[in-house]
C-alpha cells in the first residue's frame, strides 16, 4: 500500500517537474518506507526514438521552482512526463521492490498502490510464457501481465489498487482503479497538463492547480452526505471510477468500464448449497488475503463480519491481533447504549485466541481529531469517521496491515430495513423517487432555499441532485427491485465507506484489506438469491425486527463457528453516540465552528436554518446528528483547503 503521482502533458510539451516530490511528500504517511521519481522526455515517434529518463530516489532534492530544477538538472531539464511513489513495503521487503519500477527491457513503467492477491498465480502462468521475474513483489506481475495482455490484463486482478503505466512503446499512459474503488485515484487536467495523485492534497502542489468549490458537488453533499460518480468538492478534480481504466494517448483522454457490480439471482439451488460454498469459500479468501511479509491483523468488533474474518485468520495466525474501538455511553440516549460493542469483541477474542487490544472513545476526542480527519479524507463522503481515525491509530502501533469488514453489508444483505421500502416497488419511476428519498439524509429539496444563501442558489441554478442519483441508478438491470438497491448501494454507500477506510488508515501509514470484496467472492454472493439472503423466520424475533431478517446465509453459514449470540445479534455499525454527544458535551464546541463569524462570513449557509437545526437536535425533537457532522466536517474542509489552515 503506497502512494503514488505523476504529471504528464497531453501535447507533449514541459510539465513542472518540480512539483513531482511535493506531490510524494505530501502523502508520505502513505509510504514512509521509501520514495521514487522518474522522468521522462518522451519522443513523438517512440519506435524510431524513445528519448531519455533520469531515475532518482530518496536523494532526490526538494526543489521549489522551474529555474532551480533547471540549475539541478542542467541540460537535460525538460520533461514531459513524471512519475512518483511512496512506498508501505508489504510484499518483498527488498530495494528490489523500489517504484516506479520497469520492465527492464522495453519501456514500461509502473508506480502502483495495493495488493494483487492472486499475484502468485499469475506470476507463475507468466513464468510458464517464458517471463522472467527479478523481484518477489506483485508490482512486478502487473508489468509482465501487460506486456503478454495488454489493456485486458486488468481484468485479471484479484485485489485493492490504483496504478499508473506508462507504454513507452506506444506512448500511451493508462490509470487504472480496482473493481470497487477501495484505492482511490484523483486527476485534473489543466492547461493540457494532467496531474494525477492517490489523494487530493498531492494534485494541489501542481503549478496552476488552484482549490475552488465544485457548488454540484455540494449540492449533491448536503443532499447524499456523499457524491456520486467521478465528482468531488474540489472544482475540476476528478475521481476515477472503480471498475474503470483511463487510456491518455497523444492529447486524447478516454474512460473504459472494464468491470461492474451484476446482482441478479441464481435460481434452481437449494440454500444448503450457497451455505456450503460459503464456507468453503470464504476460507480460501481469507488465506489469499494473508499473504504479506509483515505481521497482519484484524479489526474486531461485535458483530457478525469482522467475527468471521477473525474466525478463520485466527486459524492460519496463531495469537491473531485484533483490534476494537469502544465508546463512552455513560451519558447516551437509550438507543445509543448499545454502540459499545467491546464486550462482545472479548467474548471473540477469548473464543479464538487473539492478541487483543481496545481503546474507549469519548466525546472530547472529536474536537481533537476533526481537523486531522478532514485533512487526511479531502473529499468529503459518508458519516461520522472520526471513531475510524483512532481505531487506525491503534492498529497501526502493532501491524502494518489490517483486514476490516467492509462490503459484509451490501453484499450479504445488511440492510434489510432499507430493502423493505422498495420491495414491493411496482415501476421503475416508484422505485427510483423511494431511493432518492431514503438517501436524501440531510437536507431536502423543499428546505434547500432556506438553508443555503441565496447566492449559493444562483450558482446551483437549475441542477437538482436526483441527475446524479439517476446516473448511478441502471434501469436496464433485470434484477428485482431489492437487488436494484443493492447495486445502488454499492456503487454509492459502499465507496463512499472504502474512500474513507483508505484515507484514515493510511493516514497512520497502516493498510486495510477488505475480504468480503475479495473478486471470487463477490462473483458469487452476487448470484445467493434474495429469498436467501433476507429471512426473517429463522429467528423467534425476525418477525417483530426486520434487523435480524438481513444476512442470514452468512449467519447459517458460521453456525458452529461464532459463538450463537454473535450470529444472532442485531446489525450494529461502527458509530459513537454522537446524538446524545451533539446534545450535552459537545455543544459549545459546535456552535464555536458552525455558527461562527468565519464560518458565517464564507455566504454558504443561512443562519436561522443553522440555528434552528441545533435547537431541534439539543432539545431532543429532531436527531440532527448527520447534518451537524457534515457541517462542521465542511467548515473544517473550508479552514484546511480554502484558507490554507495548517494541521499539526
Amino acid at each position: 500500500m503506497c502512494g503514488i503521482a505523476g504529471i504528464y502533458h497531453l501535447k507533449g510539451e514541459n510539465i513542472p517537474a518540480h512539483c513531482l516530490k511535493k506531490m510524494c511528500d505530501v502523502m508520505r504517511h502513505r509510504g514512509p518506507d521509501d520514495e521514487g521519481y522518474v522522468f521522462f522526455q518522451a519522443r513523438d515517434d517512440p519506435f524510431k526514438d524513445e528519448g531519455f529518463w533520469v531515475e532518482k530516489g530518496p536523494d532526490m532534492p526538494s526543489i521549489s521552482s522551474h529555474e532551480e530544477w533547471k540549475q539541478v538538472f542542467g541540460r537535460n531539464s525538460d520533461f514531459n512526463l513524471a512519475l512518483g511513489h511512496r512506498r508501505l513495503s508489504i510484499i518483498d521487503l527488498s530495494s528490489a521492490g523500489h517504484q516506479p519500477m520497469s520492465n527492464r527491457t522495453n519501456g514500461i513503467w509502473v508506480t502502483y498502490n495495493g495488493e494483487i492477491y492472486n499475484f502468485k498465480e499469475l506470476r507463475l502462468e507468466l513464468e510458464n510464457k517464458g517471463h522472467r521475474f527479478f523481484s518477489q513483489s506483485d508490482t512486478e506481475v502487473i508489468i509482465h501481465l501487460y506486456e503478454e495482455y495488454g489493456e485486458e490484463a486488468v481484468k485479471l486482478l484479484n485485489g485493492i489498487f490504483a496504478f499508473a503505466l506508462w507504454d513507452g512503446r506506444k506512448n500511451k499512459l493508462i490509470l487504472v482503479r480496482d473493481r470497487y474503488g477501495a484505492k482511490p485515484l484523483y486527476y485534473t487536467v489543466k492547461n493540457q497538463i494532467l496531474s494525477f495523485a492517490s489523494e487530493i492534497k498531492a494534485l494541489l502542489q501542481v503549478e496552476g492547480t488552484n482549490v475552488e468549490l465544485n457548488y454540484m458537488a455540494l449540492c449533491d453533499y448536503f443532499t447524499f452526505q456523499n457524491t456520486y460518480g467521478d465528482i468531488t468538492l474540489f472544482e475540476d478534480i476528478k475521481l476515477l471510477e472503480p471498475g474503470y481504466y483511463m487510456v491518455i494517448q497523444g492529447n486524447q483522454v478516454k474512460k473504459h468500464q472494464y468491470w461492474d457490480f451484476c446482482f441478479e439471482d441464481e435460481n434452481g439451488k437449494p440454500e444448503s448449497f450457497y451455505v456450503n460454498q460459503l464456507k468453503e469459500l470464504f476460507g480460501n479468501v481469507i488465506e489469499r488475503q494473508l499473504v504479506s511479509d509483515v505481521p497482519v491483523g484484524s479489526y474486531l468488533s461485535g458483530g457478525l463480519d469482522s467475527g468471521s474474518i477473525t474466525a478463520y485468520a485466527s486459524k492460519s495466525v496463531p495469537r491473531l491481533m485484533t483490534f476494537t474501538g469502544g465508546f463512552d455511553v455513560a451519558t447516551a440516549v437509550s438507543i445509543e447504549n448499545f454502540f459499545d460493542e467491546r464486550n462482545k469483541a472479548e467474548l471473540m477474542s477469548r473464543e479464538f485466541g487473539t492478541e487483543h487490544y481496545q481503546m474507549v472513545i469519548h466525546a472530547g476526542d472529536l474536537e481533537w481529531a476533526l481537523p486531522r480527519v478532514i485533512w487526511h479524507t479531502e473529499d468529503l463522503r459518508v458519516g461520522m469517521t472520526y471513531p475510524h481515525y483512532y481505531l487506525s491509530q491503534l492498529a497501526s502501533k502493532f501491524v502494518k496491515v489490517v483486514l476490516a469488514g467492509a462490503g459484509g453489508d451490501e453484499t450479504f444483505g445488511g440492510y434489510p430495513w432499507r430493502y423493505e421500502l422498495v420491495k414491493d416497488c411496482t415501476s421503475y419511476n416508484e422505485f427510483e423517487q423511494l431511493m432518492y428519498q431514503y438517501w436524501t439524509r440531510l437536507v431536502k429539496d423543499q428546505d434547500k432555499k432556506s438553508f443555503f444563501d441565496s447566492r449559493v442558489m444562483e450558482r446551483i441554478g437549475d441542477y437538482s441532485p436526483l441527475e446524479s442519483l439517476r446516473k448511478v441508478l441502471r434501469k436496464d438491470l433485470k434484477s428485482d427491485f431489492i437487488k436494484k438497491a443493492f447495486y445502488f448501494e454499492a456503487k454509492t454507500f459502499l465507496h463512499g465507506i472504502l474512500v474513507v477506510e483508505d484515507k484514515l488508515s493510511m493516514a497512520h501509514s497502516l493498510e486495510a484489506r477488505v475480504p468480503f470484496l475479495d473478486n471470487d467472492l463477490v462473483d458469487f454472493t452476487s448470484k445467493i438469491p434474495t429469498n436467501y439472503l433476507l429471512n426473517d423466520s429463522w429467528h423467534n424475533g425476525g418477525k417483530n425486527d426486520i434487523n435480524l431478517s438481513g444476512k442470514h446465509t452468512l449467519r447459517r453459514a458460521m453456525e458452529g463457528i461464532l459463538p450463537k449470540e454473535i450470529i444472532e445479534n442485531r446489525k450494529q455499525g461502527f458509530s459513537a453516540p454522537d446524538q446524545s454527544w451533539y446534545m450535552k458535551h459537545l455543544v459549545q464546541y459546535i456552535k464555536s465552528i458552525i455558527l461562527s463569524d468565519r464560518s458565517m462570513d464564507r455566504g454558504y449557509f443561512q443562519r436561522q436554518y443553522l440555528e434552528n437545526i441545533l435547537n431541534e437536535h439539543i432539545s431532543g425533537k429532531v436527531n440532527h446528528r448527520l447534518l451537524i457532522w457534515s457541517l462542521l466536517s465542511f467548515e473544517w474542509w473550508n479552514r484546511i483547503f480554502i484558507d490554507g489552515e495548517r494541521v499539526e
